[in-house]
């Protein structure tokens, strides 16, 4: 694994596309819900985090869809059963233009030589990426749990990578959505368990969201989840687009829920955790300036008894959850809970 990929702020997609275009909320809002994997590629604002591995690799591991909904949608998903991936982390940082920028380096065995646990994994780890992100995202830690005993599925949320989704909805409809991938795996005899979810961003929301409905679900690692989605979006418009009216970007986000038809405060994270707490292991990053630490802290103290934080310091929103050797030793204690 050695092609260097950048990590792109696809968050910051539809507020760049807001920009170019006069209208209402509600158009605004409508740009927000659209899928990502519609946008061209060329029209993702970079983050300063490389990412030295090829997706290529991810072919070791076949793609499989799933069909779910209503509203209708296709997912994709890739199994990664346990084995010697032998996977090692390297990283660097830097400063150009006055900003950090940091790149981790990958290296690992695929495919990987079987160990005891490939015929007897521990049980099933879904690994849910960020927003605008996909499975490429969160396949070092796949690996990572491979090597530990764990069959990973990598799976991209609906509207990303190559699932199909008419709009996005902020985990209100994704968590069926996850329900129904596990059906299906139960169907085809590739659910082993216990299940775990481990969720970055955009996907910690959508693990913390699933538990309080799936009872097949236990443990949970949620890496930078946001506890509000306004606040969360203000601040990628404070850090990388501060050019921008904030009067543009609320008058989208007062209108989300009319077009999602929901609630305004079902958005939240903390709205969800307020009326069902479930027990999780939160990480925070110390610099993390999309997702503050206050934020994760706040989450936290509103789950279940028993949960837990780690604090990644100097860890930035974008960075955080491939600081692989601080999180493995904690996550893998968790998991094992």
């Amino acid at each position: 694994m050695s092609v260097k990929r950048k990590k792109s702020l696809w968050l910051l997609l539809p507020i760049l596309l807001i920009l170019s275009t006069a209208g209402c909320g509600t158009f605004m809002a409508h740009r927000l819900a659209q899928v990502p994997n519609s946008y061209p590629n060329w029209f993702a604002p970079e983050a300063p985090v490389l990412l030295g591995f090829s997706p290529k690799f991810l072919t070791n591991f076949p793609k499989q869809f799933v069909e779910v909904g209503p509203p209708n949608a296709k997912l994709c998903y890739r199994i990664v059963e346990p084995a010697d991936y032998r996977l090692k982390v390297t990283s660097t940082n830097w400063q150009e233009h006055g900003k950090t920028e940091t790149e981790f380096d990958f290296h690992a065995d695929v495919p990987g030589p079987t160990n005891h646990w490939t015929s007897a994994p521990r049980g099933t780890v879904i690994l849910l990426h960020g927003y605008g992100l996909a499975q490429f995202s969160m396949a070092p830690w796949a690996l990572r749990l491979g090597d530990a005993g764990w069959q990973c599925v990598l799976v991209d949320l609906r509207g990303h990578g190559k699932s199909i989704g008419g709009k996005i909805y902020f985990g209100i409809q994704e968590v069926r959505d996850l329900s129904q991938l596990l059906d299906q795996l139960e169907r085809d005899g590739n659910l082993k368990k216990p299940v775990a979810v481990v969720g970055e961003s955009y996907g910690a929301v959508m693990a913390l969201r699933w538990k309080m409905v799936d009872q097949r679900v236990g443990s949970v690692v949620a890496i930078a989840p946001y506890a509000s989605l306004s606040n969360a979006v203000m601040n990628l418009r404070q850090e990388y687009a501060d050019w921008m009216p904030n009067w543009m970007l609320r008058d989208g986000l007062t209108q989300l829920p009319v077009v999602l038809g929901i609630q305004a405060d079902e958005l939240d994270t903390t709205t969800a955790l307020g009326k069902k707490p479930v027990r999780a292991l939160f990480v925070a990053g110390g610099d993390d300036k999309i997702m503050p630490k206050a934020d994760v802290e706040k989450l936290q103290k509103m789950a279940a008894q028993g949960s837990e934080l780690i604090v990644v310091p100097d860890a930035s929103h974008e960075t955080v959850m491939y600081y692989m050797a601080d999180l493995t030793p904690p996550v893998l204690a968790w998991l094992s809970n």
